[in-house]
C-alpha cells in the first residue's frame, strides 16, 4: 500500500493524500509536479528511476489506511534548472 508522503522531498511542498501535483517513482520517492517535471526532468535524484503521478486514495478509505505523516528531505539539494 502506498503511504502518501505528505510532502515533496525537494521543495517542501505539501502534497495531501488527493493532491493532483504529487508524483512517485518505484520506490515512492515523492516529489511535486514542478519539481519531478522541471528541475529533476523527469528522473527521480535518489533511484534514477522515472515519475508517475501518485493515485488519490478515496477519501472514503482515509480513516482505516491514512497517509504518513513523516515529511522526508533529500539530504542533497535538488538540483536547478
Amino acid at each position: 500500500m502506498l503511504k502518501l508522503k505528505p510532502n515533496c522531498e525537494c521543495c517542501d511542498r505539501d502534497l495531501p493524500p488527493d493532491s493532483s501535483e504529487a508524483r512517485i517513482c518505484s520506490f515512492e520517492c515523492t516529489f511535486c509536479a514542478e519539481c519531478a517535471e522541471g528541475n529533476l526532468k523527469g528522473i527521480c535524484p535518489n533511484c534514477g528511476g522515472g515519475f508517475a503521478a501518485r493515485p488519490v486514495r478515496p477519501a472514503r478509505l482515509l480513516e482505516k489506511y491514512p497517509p504518513s505523516t513523516e515529511r522526508v528531505h533529500r539530504a542533497a539539494p535538488c538540483p536547478a534548472n
